[in-house]
């Protein structure tokens, strides 16, 4: 899966659940979730929820981060390193 895919999936997840209000928000690769106040705390546990159910991997409470989750580039990449660790053992 490549991180344009991974990108994709992430926005269309994140405009469903956090940008209803906002459809005309346009939510760039590289756009802060946090500090543009598109997710919370409590988003950020359905957006792991999400990651989780739809590219079949686990987050660890430590990994509830914003390096991890701040943008969706920053999905992207940790996503990918999430397969990678999979994959190796």
């Amino acid at each position: 899966m490549t991180e344009q895919e991974i990108v994709t999936r992430t926005r269309t997840f994140i405009e469903s659940a956090f940008l209803q209000m906002r459809p005309d928000f346009a939510l760039g690769d590289r756009d802060p979730l946090f500090a543009n106040g598109i997710i919370d705390s409590m988003g950020a546990l359905e957006l792991a929820g999400f990651l989780e159910r739809e590219f079949e991997i686990v987050l660890g409470p430590d990994e509830l981060t914003e390096q991890n989750l701040g943008t969706l580039a920053d999905i992207a990449r940790f996503v990918q390193a999430k397969h990678r660790d999979r994959t190796r053992r």
